[in-house]
C-alpha cells in the first residue's frame, strides 16, 4: 500500500479466507506511535498526517457529522427519521456508492487500520447508547402490562417465526435452488431478525409522532418492551450456543460454562444491582443532585459488565442492557445518569458507530439477484403475518381496525439499534454480503415508510371529537360538577383549591376534582400515569405530588359528602401533556378543565417569571379539549379568605353564557357575592338570535339570583373599546376574582381595535386586557371558552363501547319556528344496516318527516325532552 493509505509502517497481504469477507494482513507498527500530526507546516518527509492516529481520527468524526448534517437537511422535510442520513452517510464514505475520482480522497481519509479506532470509541458511545435507554425503560412494565399486550407481543413476535419456519420447510427445495444450500443455513436470521422490534426505536418513534402517551402508544410500548426482552434473551442463548459450536475444543462444556455465565449476569447482578441503587435513591434528598461518587461507582460497573459479558462470549452490549435495567428510572438517578452523558453517548458518538456500521457494507456485492428475491421474499412474509396478527387481535379485542394497522406499523418499524444488531451478527456469524446488505436497506425502508404511514393514519385527537355536549351551560339544576385541574407548578396548587372551594361544593351542588400534576418525562421512556387514591400507577414508586397529595385530601375532608378529590400525576414529554389532560377529561366526563396561566405575577404585580412549555400546552388543550376549558390568571393576590367579591363581565356569546353559568354556582354560597356586567354596544340589536339566547340565559340570573342579595346586575352600553378599557380598569381593583368568556375571534364594538394589541391570544381581548401591566388589579381571573369540539360524522370504531353496535344518535336543534335543524346523524354499524354519515343543515319538517319515515321501517324512535334548547332522538335496536 502506499503510504497515505495506511497509518503502519507497512503493509502486507497474508491470506484472502472465502467470500472476500475477511483478510489476513501482517503489518508493522511505529514505535512509538504517531498519535498527534507535527502541523501542517512541517516538512512531512518522514512523518505524513494520515499516519497520526488523533488527527484522522478528527478528520472523519468532521467528515462524518458534515455530510450526516447535510442529508438530514435534505431529507428532514420528508419525513425520513434521523438515523436514515446516518447510513446514508456510511454508504457514501464507504464502497457501496463509487465516487469516481473521489475514491482516492476517501482511502485517504479512512486509511487502512484506521477504522479500528474509530469503532472502538464509536462502539463505546454506542453501549453507553444501549445503557441509558436501558436505563429509561421500567422493568416493573412485566408484571403490569395487562394482558392485551402481553397476547399482541407473544403473538406478534413468534407466530411470524413459526410461520417463517413452516414456509422455508415447505419450500427448502425451491429456497435452495433460488439461494443456494449454504445461503439457506442464514435465513432464520433474517426472520427472527425481523420478528422482534428494539424498544429504543419504537420509543423514539412514538415520541416523534407526538404519540408516546396516547392510548395506541402505551398499548404499543408495553409489547415493544416484552418483545425487546424476550429477543435479547433469545439472543443471549444464541450466542452461546453458536460460541460453543466454534470452540475447537469440548463444545458441550463450553457450552455448559457460557449458559451458566449467562444466567449469571442475567439474573444475579440485577438481584444484587437493583435494592443497591434503590439505597441510592432512597439516601438522595428529594431535589438535590445524586452524590457523584455513586455516579463513577456506576460508571465503572458499567466497564467492568462489558468486560464481564465478552469473556463469557457474550455481546459485550449485552451487560451494558442487563445493568441498565438494575437502574431506577425517572427521577433521581436515571435522570441524573440522562442528563450527564446523554449528548456525548446519544447525540455524538453513537450517530458515529451507525455510520461505521454502514460503512462496512457493500451493496455493490449484493447478489445475486435469485438470493435478493428470496431475503426479499422472507421480509415481507414476516411483516405480513405480523400485521395480520395484529389487525387480527385487535379486533378481538374491539379496537378499530386501523389502529391495529398502525400497531403493526409501529412494531415493523427498525431503528438504529437493528441496524447495529444486523451488522454485528454479520461479523460474528457469518452472514453473506448480500442478505446483510438487503437487511440494512429493509431497515431504511421500514423506518420511512412506518413512520409515514402511521403519521397519515392515526391521528390521537380524533377522539376527543365529542357525540355530547360537555359543558357547564348543558348540566341540569343541582347536578354534579366534574372538574379536571391541572398542576404545574407547587405555587398553582393553593389558587387551584381556591377556585375549586369558590365553586360552593355541597349536599346539594356536589363537586368531583380530578386533580393532574403533570410533570416532564426525564430519565426514562416510559410515560406514566399515577391514581394515587387508588394506589395505581403505572412506572416508578418514586414519591410524587406529595404536596399536592395532601392538599387536596385535605380540601376533601373540608367538604365531606360534598365534594371528592381524586389526585394524579401523570409524567410525559413536554410537547405531549395535552394528551393526558384531555384523555384524562374525556375519561372522567368533566365540564370544565382548569389551566394555570403560564405568567406567575409577584405580590407587588410585576412579573416573575413566564414559562413557553406550559403556554404551548395550553393552547393544545384549548384546541382539543372535550369539554369546556378556563386559564386560571393568579396576579398576586392570596385568595384564600372564605367569601369572594366575584365580578362576571359579560359581552355576549357562547363563551359568556358559559362563563355565567359558571358564576352562578359560586353565589350558591350565600357568603360569596357576584357583581355582573352586561356591556352592551351602541349598535345592540335585541332581535338577534344571538342576543336572544344572551338574554334568556341572563333572566333568571336578573330575578332570582338578585333576590338573593349576593348577586347584582348591572347593564351599561360602550360605545367603542377605550370606554371598555377604561370601565374595566375602574372595576378591576374592586374584586378578589373576575370571570370573563375568552370569545376568541369574536368580534363586536365594545371590543373593536382591541385584537391588534392582544398579546396573549389564548385570554381573548377581555381576559389580555386584564392580564396587561397596565392593570392595576391582584384580583385572579378565569378565562373560561365553552366546548369547542365540533359535533361530526363517528365511525364505529370513535363510538363509546356503550352506544357501539347499539344506537344511532341524532342530535337536533329546536329553534323558534319550530323548524327543526338536523346536524348530523351516527348510525349503527352492523351486518343488518348499511352505515350512514348525514351532515346536513337547514332540513324543514318535511324533509325530517321523510327521514324519519325511513328509519321508522327499521328502528323505533323514541323522542326525548331535555331542559335546554338541545334535544335528542336515541334510536335503539329492536
Amino acid at each position: 500500500m502506499e503510504s497515505n493509505q495506511t497509518i503502519f509502517s507497512s503493509v502486507t497481504l497474508v491470506k484472502v479466507y472465502e467470500e472476500d469477507r475477511f483478510h489476513s494482513y501482517n503489518v508493522c507498527l511505529y514505535q512509538p506511535m504517531k498519535i498527534v500530526s507535527e502541523g501542517i507546516w512541517t516538512n512531512h518527509t518522514y512523518h505524513i498526517p494520515s499516519q497520526s492516529a488523533f488527527t484522522m481520527l478528527e478528520l472523519q468524526i468532521i467528515t462524518i457529522f458534515l455530510i450526516t448534517q447535510t442529508f438530514h437537511f435534505l431529507l428532514k422535510r420528508l419525513g425520513v427519521p434521523y438515523f436514515v442520513s446516518q447510513v446514508m452517510a456510511g454508504f457514501l464514505l464507504g464502497p457501496s456508492i463509487k465516487t469516481g475520482p473521489m475514491e482516492k480522497y476517501k482511502m485517504m481519509l479512512f486509511p487502512f487500520g484506521s477504522a479500528d479506532i474509530l469503532n472502538t470509541i464509536s462502539s463505546f458511545g454506542y453501549g453507553f447508547f444501549l445503557f441509558l435507554n436501558s436505563v429509561q425503560m421500567d422493568i416493573t412494565l412485566i408484571k403490569k402490562t395487562g394482558k392485551k399486550a402481553w397476547v399482541i407481543a407473544l403473538s406478534s413476535y413468534f407466530i411470524p417465526i413459526i410461520g417463517g419456519f413452516f414456509i422455508l420447510g415447505i419450500f427448502s427445495s425451491l429456497w435452495k435452488e433460488m439461494a443456494g444450500s449454504e445461503e439457506m443455513f442464514g435465513m432464520p436470521v433474517v426472520f427472527i431478525s425481523h420478528s422482534g422490534c428494539s424498544f429504543a426505536a419504537i420509543s423514539l418513534l412514538l415520541n416523534e409522532l407526538g404519540i408516546l402517551n396516547s392510548e395506541l402508544g402505551r398499548l404499543t410500548l408495553s409489547a415493544a418492551f416484552l418483545v425487546d426482552l424476550t429477543g435479547g434473551i433469545g439472543a443471549g442463548f444464541a450466542a452461546a450456543i453458536i460460541s460453543s459450536m466454534q470452540s475447537s475444543s469440548d463444545p458441550g462444556s463450553h457450552l455448559f460454562v457460557n449458559l451458566i455465565a449467562f444466567f449469571v449476569i442475567l439474573l444475579v447482578i440485577p438481584v444484587i444491582a437493583r435494592p443497591a441503587m434503590r439505597w441510592v435513591v432512597k439516601n438522595t434528598p428529594e431535589g438535590r443532585h445524586v452524590n457523584k461518587i455513586y455516579i463513577h461507582i456506576i460508571l465503572v460497573v458499567f466497564l467492568l459488565m462489558g468486560f464481564l459479558a465478552g469473556h463469557f462470549n457474550q455481546p459485550f452490549l449485552a451487560g451494558a442492557v442487563i445493568f441498565g435495567l438494575c437502574v431506577p428510572e425517572g427521577p433521581p438517578l436515571g435522570s441524573e445518569l440522562v442528563y450527564r452523558f446523554e449528548l456525548f453517548s446519544t447525540w455524538f458518538l453513537s450517530p458515529i458507530f451507525v455510520t461505521c456500521c454502514a460503512m462496512k457494507v457493500d451493496l455493490t456485492k449484493c447478489g445475486p439477484t435469485n438470493l435478493i428475491l428470496v431475503v426479499c421474499c422472507f421480509i415481507v412474509l414476516i411483516h405480513f403475518i405480523k400485521l395480520l396478527v395484529c389487525v387480527v387481535i385487535c379486533r378481538f379485542c374491539r379496537m378499530p381496525s386501523t389502529d391495529g394497522f398502525c400497531l403493526a406499523l409501529i412494531l415493523s418499524s427498525k431503528g438504529v439499534v437493528d441496524l447495529c444488531s444486523y451488522i454485528l451478527v454479520y461479523d460474528g456469524m457469518g452472514q453473506s454480503k448480500a442478505s446483510i446488505g438487503v437487511m440494512v436497506v429493509s431497515v431504511l425502508i421500514l423506518g420511512t415508510t412506518s413512520k409515514l404511514g402511521v403519521k397519515a393514519l392515526y391521528d390521537p385527537a380524533r377522539k376527543y371529537a365529542g357525540y355530547q355536549k360537555r359543558n357547564i351551560m348543558n348540566l341540569k339544576q343541582n347536578s354534579e360538577l366534574r372538574i379536571v385541574a391541572c398542576i404545574y407548578k407547587p405555587h398553582h396548587t393553593i389558587v387551584v383549591k381556591n377556585v375549586l372551594q369558590l365553586c360552593s361544593p355541597a349536599p346539594d351542588n356536589t363537586l368531583v376534582a380530578d386533580v393532574v400534576h403533570l410533570m416532564e418525562l426525564v430519565g426514562r421512556s416510559t410515560p406514566i400515569f399515577i391514581a394515587h387514591k387508588l394506589q395505581q400507577s403505572v412506572g416508578s414508586s418514586y414519591n410524587y405530588s406529595g404536596e399536592v397529595i395532601v392538599t387536596f385530601d385535605l380540601f376533601e375532608r373540608e367538604h365531606a359528602g360534598s365534594a371528592i378529590a381524586n389526585t394524579y400525576t401523570a409524567i410525559s414529554p413536554a410537547i405531549l401533556m395535552h394528551e393526558d389532560v384531555c384523555h384524562l377529561a374525556l375519561d372522567k366526563i368533566a365540564s370544565l378543565i382548569i389551566l394555570p396561566f403560564h405568567v406567575k405575577w409577584g405580590g407587588d404585580g410585576s412579573i416573575e417569571s413566564e414559562d413557553s412549555n406550559i403556554r404551548a400546552l395550553n393552547s393544545k388543550v384549548l384546541e382539543r379539549a372535550p369539554c369546556s376549558v378556563g386559564i386560571l390568571l393568579n396576579r398576586g393576590s392570596s385568595f384564600n379568605s372564605t367569601c369572594y367579591n366575584v365580578a362576571m363581565i359579560f359581552l355576549g356569546g357562547p363563551d359568556d353564557r358559559e362563563a355565567l353559568c359558571l358564576a352562578k354556582r359560586f353565589v350558591r354560597n350565600v357568603d360569596n357575592n357576584l357583581y355582573v356586567y352586561r356591556l352592551l354596544g351602541y349598535d345592540h340589536d335585541s332581535s338577534n338570535w344571538e342576543n336572544m339566547i344572551d338574554d334568556e340565559e341572563l333572566r333568571e340570573l336578573r330575578g332570582a339570583y338578585v333576590r338573593q342579595r349576593n348577586a347584582r346586575y348591572e347593564e351599561r352600553t360602550i360605545d367603542d373599546a377605550s370606554e371598555t378599557t377604561t370601565f374595566i380598569k375602574d372595576i378591576a381593583k374592586m374584586f378578589d376574582f373576575i370571570i370573563v368568556g375568552r370569545r376568541n375571534g369574536v368580534r363586536t364594538s365594545q371590543t373593536l381595535g382591541l385584537e391588534s394589541w392582544t398579546e396573549y391570544s389564548e385570554l381573548g381581548v377581555i381576559g389580555d386586557l386584564l392580564a396587561s401591566s397596565d392593570m392595576e388589579t391582584k384580583a385572579s381571573i378565569l378565562v373560561v371558552q365553552q366546548q369547542q369540539t365540533p359535533y361530526m360524522c363517528f365511525e364505529d370504531a370513535m363510538m363509546p363501547q356503550s352506544l357501539r353496535c347499539s344506537y344511532g344518535l341524532i342530535a337536533i336543534d329546536a329553534v323558534p319556528n319550530h323548524n327543526i335543524i338536523l346536524y348530523e346523524m351516527v348510525a349503527v354499524k352492523s351486518l343488518q344496516y348499511p352505515t350512514f354519515g348525514i351532515i346536513e343543515k337547514g332540513f324543514t319538517n318535511n324533509k325530517c318527516e321523510s327521514f324519519f319515515n325511513f328509519f321508522n321501517k327499521e328502528w323505533k324512535l323514541h323522542y326525548r325532552e331535555q331542559a335546554n334548547p338541545t334535544k335528542q332522538l336515541l334510536i335503539p335496536k329492536d
